[in-house]
């Protein structure tokens, strides 16, 4: 057994900002980005879930529309009504196990007459492995070998096209095999401004850019255009990593701490995998 005491009514089940599914995908955005979420359930009108999206749809549904309106846009025609539900009784290795074999993020919990009660997610069960793990785990035992990764000079274009047809949430931006950049979904919702402009802009501008909550057509159909310039422009630079011989705890705690959900692993220096949440849950769900 990996974990003791792990039964689902222990965890705390979070508790989720719900949407209609006539909610526009503009407000959906601005709701993601002001309570810094990640997810969000699509409940009708006897808050039952009818579905979900994650800012990962939004990024993939505002990538695929050109030069399409996006005001009509609404979540009904983007979200996901394939939902994942357990029930109160389910265990935390049920709620892993759906995720490994679904590769999703997160499962439902019902209470009576299928109202939502709230959502498990990966980082709940990351934050039990944390506190209720039985043994110590080296990351080398359960880390991600085989990693994605682009080049500082790789275009944006190329970066997001990784993204989506490797079904995956992060690049890798690493040079001579040592990691010098992370890119994640949220780096394109919205897209950030390359550092060129960041450099010569006012500040203050710049800040409005990033946190305006009505974001225009215009702005929008700029995507397009930011995608011509290179991956070094929009990644976080200096990434935190860990060793691969280091204990998963460690891994855990940093994720948690600032909010991330992967971490390059090194050896050496050098690359040589990646530990994610979903890395956790299926060494969880394979327990």
């Amino acid at each position: 057994m990996l974990l003791k005491n792990v039964d689902l009514n222990q965890l705390i089940i979070k508790r989720t900002i719900t949407i209609t599914p006539n909610t526009s995908l503009l407000d959906a955005r601005e709701i993601l980005l002001r309570h810094n979420l990640k997810r969000l359930v699509v409940i009708n009108s006897k808050k039952c879930p009818v579905g979900i999206i994650t800012e990962k749809d939004i990024a993939k549904t505002i990538y695929a529309l050109g030069d399409k309106p996006i005001k009509s846009v609404r979540v009904s025609g983007f979200m996901s009504k394939k939902l994942f539900i357990v029930k109160k009784t389910a265990s935390v290795y049920d709620c892993a196990k759906i995720m490994k074999r679904h590769r999703i993020s997160s499962v439902i919990v019902l209470g009576k007459n299928g109202i939502l009660e709230g959502l498990v997610t990966k980082t709940d069960l990351a934050s039990i492995f944390l506190t209720h793990a039985v043994n110590p785990l080296t990351i080398s035992k359960i880390m991600t070998r085989k990693v994605v990764t682009a080049m500082p000079g790789d275009s944006l274009l190329y970066v997001e096209s990784l993204l989506i047809h490797n079904k995956i949430s992060r690049i890798i931006i690493q040079r001579n095999n040592i990691p010098v950049g992370i890119i994640t979904y949220r780096d394109f919702v919205p897209a950030k401004l390359p550092h060129w402009i960041i450099q010569s802009a006012d500040p203050i501008e710049i800040e409005n850019y990033r946190t305006k909550k009505d974001l225009s057509e215009f702005q929008v159909n700029q995507m397009s255009h930011l995608l011509h310039f290179k991956a070094v422009d929009i990644m976080a630079s200096n990434p935190i990593i860990v060793k691969a011989d280091e204990d998963v705890a460690i891994a855990v705690l940093l994720m948690i701490r600032n909010g991330i959900s992967g971490l390059p692993v090194v050896k050496n220096s050098k690359l040589v995998g990646i530990i994610t949440k979903a890395d956790i849950v299926k060494a969880i769900a394979e327990a």
